[in-house]
């Protein structure tokens, strides 16, 4: 029997290499086409963005005399003293000099956070309250569209339409001029409570359909042991329901780590907005956006490698 050969350009192999040589023609293109623009590129000042030495000044509060203890630096004055610790400063003055208010008593350096980093931190926080709202959101609902009371079926019907049915962005808007502002809700709860509703709506009809398509011998097994229709959901329905889901909740999940960058509209200083205030501090809209947009690429793809490492186990123990 002969041995069937693949054609050429089904090799996998020559596929990989031909995808590799299409990026990187790709890739030159944009750098040739960038290279002939007026815009000079600052690559060097990105570090700071992320971490740098921020100078700490020590000042005299008033007029008086310096007197030095070891790194317990104390002010006197004509009426009142002061005490200071100095450790870590290089101070610019010896004891018993006489000083003034304002004067410069020492400085020191120490690495602090940049700007994106702190909004990384912002958007990473705002990811994870927002999700976490959005599965007890989503898992309440499918819950009530799955019951037996039609008023329930309702209540979760017409929130899945009218939530799908609007886009997010009008929905910040509305719960943050409207709801924040009647409740006195902090706009970073606003924005969390935003994504959570509108992300619940999206998860419950994703749980919805795994956990309709759990056999039905899964509850009429569970009946025949004695167990109540909470304790079968409990411990049989649902555990099947979220590993079938997990794929698809992976992917929402995503998707709202994506879209948290719309809470910069109502003034959170997540990385979009800092990204915002760093071009139009620095001038440099390219070096910004390219970075922003490789740290969103990097949460999201380790999100999805997190995601399929766990489907993977799921799939080994059985989950499937």
């Amino acid at each position: 029997m002969s041995r069937r050969h693949t054609p050429f350009l089904q090799n996998k192999v020559v596929g990989h290499v031909l995808a590799a040589l299409f990026f990187l023609g790709l890739g030159f293109a944009l750098f040739i086409a960038a290279s002939k623009m007026n815009y000079i590129w600052k690559w060097s000042s990105v570090p700071k963005y992320f971490a740098y030495e921020k100078e700490i000044t020590l000042e005299a509060p008033f007029d008086g005399t310096i007197f030095m203890d070891g790194t317990k630096v104390t002010i006197r004055g004509a009426d009142q003293n002061k005490t200071f610790d100095a450790e870590g400063f290089e101070l610019k003055y010896t004891n018993g000099e006489k000083i003034y208010e304002g004067d410069i008593l020492g400085e020191k350096k120490e690495w602090t956070a940049g700007p994106l980093t702190n909004g990384l931190l912002v958007t990473l926080k705002i990811s994870a309250l927002s999700a976490l709202l959005s599965l007890i959101i989503g898992t309440l609902i499918a819950l009530m569209k799955l019951s037996r009371y039609q008023f329930l079926k309702d209540i979760a019907t017409v929130y899945i339409t009218v939530i799908r049915g609007t886009p997010l962005l009008v929905q910040i808007f509305i719960f943050y001029f409207i709801v924040a502002t009647i409740f006195d809700i902090p706009r970073f709860y606003a924005g969390v409570i935003s994504l959570g509703i509108f992300y619940g709506a999206y998860l419950a009809e994703v749980l919805r359909g795994a956990i309709q398509s759990i056999d039905t011998g899964q509850y009429e097994a569970a009946k025949s042991l004695g167990m109540n229709g909470w304790v079968t959901m409990r411990y049989i329905i649902m555990p099947q329901a979220l590993k079938r889901a997990l794929p698809a909740l992976v992917g929402e999940v995503i998707a709202l780590v994506k879209d948290s960058s719309l809470v910069s509209v109502i003034s959170i200083t997540d990385l979009t907005k800092v990204g915002r205030e760093i071009v139009a501090n620095t001038f440099s809209p390219f070096e910004t956006w390219i970075i922003v947009a490789l740290i969103y690429f990097t949460i999201t793809f380790s999100l999805s490698i997190i995601g399929h490492r766990i489907e993977k186990r799921m799939r080994e123990r059985g989950g499937y």
